[in-house]
């Protein structure tokens, strides 16, 4: 008998069976290994799992809070979300032209570096703009917390946490952010590193904005409109282009509100290189700059003189030689060598004309006047960049007559523009301001009455006829009832004036028979060309920008254009609404 047969074997309960003399495991034993792999892996994963949401949970820590030591956090956490420190800036229209994004700041702690050289080598290849011996010295010095640099971008923030180096940290912080770059640059200004606002709107509303932040859906509303800023900041650059000028500045205006629609200054700067931006980029033109502005100031004259009574449009004015009072002589730049009446000298822009009728106004009434319009004074608008016109300290009988027509006062474009507003609304004087005023039915007035609304009404038509054969005639925008007035005035030096270095100025409103909004155009020094003949007037360079800003603008804004008519009774209305009659029964406009 083989050993095989005395085997012992056990029955089905047991472990083993025998068949054809094998012994086979049962079933129960062939799972018990598998059952023990399962097992295992189920620890294994469990640990893993742990392991994962501890790491996991870290990194989130680090993330909201920062693992920096010694450093108070800029960022502020209310039941464990982040709450920014400065409110969004919207536009009229809610279109978003300022918010704050949580960013990354690298720091390092010296005590921890292993290797300053090594570090300072990786660091400065990934971040270029820092020297690499600025990085050493840093990592090498005493204490816990130095800054290596702020407000990292995402890309840059990757590529040094994959550098893995031993006592370098990130401190999660805000960096303001400008979705339009440069575009409103002089409105908005800036904030600075620490999220203190250094310039424009940015400062003058900061305390504002840090409160806006705390409140739920928080956000300072503008009265600008981002589409109405791009193309006034797009016809400028170009004209600046095509004139060869130094510099450039633009406004619109809503004549009844005063809102601020649009505000260029050229040239510009980028909010996140303010530090390598020249003093001429950083120079507000609209609102900074004081400039003599020329012939624009006739507006102001004529309608000084009708306010007063001292002319009719009937009026008329010798012109037929240069005008001399003690030693100056007062010349016209397009002389008619004849009597001119009121319309005419407004119309052909005649110094000599404008120069009378401000002498027979007087001193005192005509600064009386110009006060009232808020000439003499600076602007309350919401920026710390606000000009202070000059004024002769004494106003005499000369002084009264080179202010009439734009020399021997100096004042900002806003001015310009804001006392511009108030001749064509009917009288009331309004204040700019850059925030959104309360909702009012369109043309709304708001504001004190300072001049009648008859002068008002004849200035309107006064305007009107300059552009449509005066000397604006390239303001003109096909299907808008466009007026305004030229300027252009040599740029006041020490004792004198700068020969061929120019302002030139187009100030002007539309629709004309029934004004909304105001334009103001102004070039720095521009050159004449080919297609203006070598000339560098306003009439030249100023007029047309304006032109194609209303015809660009005038459609967003919701102004209907006149549609062309062979009408006699559309036409005979149209004159009407911009036509008056002297006593001999002429008409100064006609279409």
């Amino acid at each position: 008998m083989s050993d095989l047969s005395v085997r012992p074997w056990r029955n089905a309960a047991g472990d083993m069976s025998r068949e054809g003399g094998v012994e086979k495991l049962s079933a129960r034993d062939a799972k018990r290994p598998l059952e023990t792999a399962r097992t295992r892996l189920l620890v294994a994963g469990a640990i893993f799992a742990l392991c994962f949401v501890i790491l996991g949970g870290r990194l989130v820590q680090l993330s909201l809070l920062g693992g920096g030591q010694g450093q108070q956090h800029t960022t502020e956490h209310q039941g464990g979300l982040l709450t920014l420190q400065r409110a969004d800036i919207v536009d009229r229209n809610g279109a978003l032209i300022a918010t704050n994004l949580p960013s990354h700041s690298l720091y390092v702690n010296p005590s921890q570096v292993l290797d300053a050289g090594e570090a300072a080598d990786k660091i400065s290849r990934v971040l270029p703009g820092l020297a690499r011996d600025e990085v050493f010295r840093k990592a090498s010095a005493k204490g816990q917390f130095i800054w290596i640099k702020r407000n990292l971008t995402p890309e840059q923030h990757y590529a040094i946490n994959r550098l893995g180096l031993p006592g370098f940290g990130f401190e999660r912080e805000e960096r303001r952010v400008y979705p339009h770059g440069s575009l409103f640059v002089h409105t908005l200004g800036f904030a600075g590193i620490d999220n203190s606002g250094l310039a424009g709107l940015e400062a003058a509303r900061d305390d504002e904005l840090r409160r806006l932040a705390k409140t739920p859906g928080g956000k300072l509303v503008t009265a600008l409109d981002s589409r109405v800023q791009y193309i006034v900041h797009a016809e400028l650059s170009a004209a600046m282009a095509e004139f060869k000028a130094k510099g450039a500045a633009g406004i619109v205006m809503d004549v009844h509100s005063g809102e601020v629609l649009a505000l260029t200054s050229l040239p510009d700067f980028s909010p996140y290189e303010v530090n390598a931006s020249s003093a001429n980029q950083r120079f507000n033109r609209a609102t900074l700059g004081v400039y003599e502005l020329g012939s624009t100031f006739k507006a102001f004259t004529t309608a000084m003189a009708l306010e007063y009574g001292v002319v009719d449009l009937a009026d008329r004015y010798d012109a037929t030689k240069p005008l001399k009072v003690a030693r100056f002589t007062i010349r016209d730049d397009h002389p008619q060598n004849r009597w001119l009446d009121v319309p005419e000298i407004f119309i052909h822009s005649s110094n000599i004309g404008a120069a009378q009728m401000a002498r027979d106004v007087g001193a005192e009434r005509q600064k009386e006047f110009l006060d009232r319009l808020g000439m003499l004074s600076p602007l309350p608008l919401e920026l710390a960049e606000n000009g202070r016109p000059l004024s002769p300290r004494h106003w005499r009988e000369i002084n009264t007559m080179t202010i009439g027509f734009g020399h021997g006062i100096a004042v900002t474009p806003l001015h310009l523009i804001n006392g511009f507003a108030t001749l064509v609304n009917g009288g009331n004087r309004t204040t700019p301001t850059l925030l959104h005023v309360a909702d009012k039915p369109a043309g709304a007035q708001t504001g004190e009455r300072v001049i009648a609304r008859e002068t008002s009404d004849t200035m309107r038509m006064l305007m009107r006829m300059v552009v449509e054969g005066g000397t604006g005639k390239q303001a003109e925008a096909e299907g808008y009832l466009v007026g305004g007035k030229t300027g252009t005035a040599e740029k006041a030096t020490v004792g004198g004036y700068k020969k061929n270095a120019l302002i030139t100025t187009f100030v002007g409103a539309f629709p004309m028979d029934a004004p909304r909004y105001a334009v103001l155009v102004l070039l720095d020094e521009p050159h004449g060309n080919k297609a203006t003949h070598g000339y560098a007037g306003a009439g030249w360079n100023a007029a047309p920008v304006l032109g194609r800003i209303v015809a660009k603008i005038a459609p967003m804004l919701g102004v209907m254009p006149l549609l062309p008519s062979n009408d006699e009774e559309d036409r005979d209305q149209i004159q009407r609404l911009l036509v008056r009659a002297d006593g001999e029964g002429r008409n100064f406009a006609s279409f």
